[in-house]
């Protein structure tokens, strides 16, 4: 009988903040990729040091291919990919171990809880959260997407117990250095796909990324985390288009010849 092991996959840059964390909440790993993209802070040293195998590729081809890159350096019988500010709580180690160990589907999803400036968020369309993250090997692959990858895949996936740690915006330079590369790389992507921006588009989609944090998805629960929340979200959605009109103009005067 072969014998069944476990590969985690994650893509890192300057994560030296909880990737120890990280890593030591997947110690029961078979093998562990940690895909660098150039980080010039601690994290090789700690990835090494945690028993990763570190791979340097400071080219950024996005998310979705920077994490198929890191999947595809496993051998592994199953793959579980994670973020470096991911933490695998105990429940949920247990859960995949068993999981892997008698399954009975492909693809299994997690339940990520998640943290925005020191306080778990139960709503504003954070929580519930259930993401598709430990699969067979060849049986999934993350879309080519620069950003808001998504795991492709053909099966339904199974819940799995026990809680996904996400610390994804430890603090308020956190949240705007991600609103800022957030917003750029969609509007990338969305220019790559021919859409238009424009500051009506811009105004009406922040507005309503707004009400529907804020309001629809109950973010008003979540206190003042939840209001702070909302706000990034409308500024995200306000630069994307901003942006998204600038690339489309600056294009323009480049295809124009001079008078």
């Amino acid at each position: 009988m072969k014998t069944v092991t476990l590969g985690v996959a994650l893509i890192t840059h300057n994560a030296a903040a909880r990737l120890a964390e990280c890593l030591q909440s997947v110690a029961f790993a078979d093998d562990i990729v940690v895909l660098d993209g150039g980080s010039t802070d601690g994290t090789i040293d700690i990835a090494r040091a945690h028993g990763a195998r570190v791979i340097q590729q400071p080219d950024w081809p996005g998310f979705g291919p920077q994490k198929n890159r890191a999947i595809e350096a496993l051998d592994t019988t199953w793959v579980l990919s994670l973020d470096a500010d991911e933490v695998v709580s105990p429940e949920l180690a247990a859960a995949i171990r068993a999981a892997i160990a008698a399954p009975d589907a492909e693809v299994y999803a997690v339940d990520r809880l998640s943290c925005f400036c020191g306080q778990w968020i139960h709503h504003s369309g954070w929580y519930p959260d259930w993401i598709p993250r430990l699969f067979r090997r060849g049986c999934a692959r993350f879309s080519d997407d620069l950003v808001h990858e998504r795991l492709v895949f053909a099966t339904s996936a199974q819940r799995l117990h026990g809680k996904l740690l996400h610390h994804s915006y430890e603090d308020f330079e956190t949240v705007l250095r991600k609103l800022d590369a957030y917003s750029s790389a969609a509007a990338q992507q969305r220019y790559a796909a021919g859409q238009r921006g424009g500051l009506a588009k811009a105004l009406g989609r922040g507005t309503w990324a707004f009400l529907r944090t804020y309001v629809m998805r109950c973010g008003f629960l979540d206190g003042r985390a939840g209001f702070m929340i909302a706000v990034f979200n409308a500024q995200t959605v306000y630069y994307r288009f901003l942006k998204l009109d600038h690339l489309h103009r600056t294009q323009q005067a480049n295809d124009t010849p001079p008078s």
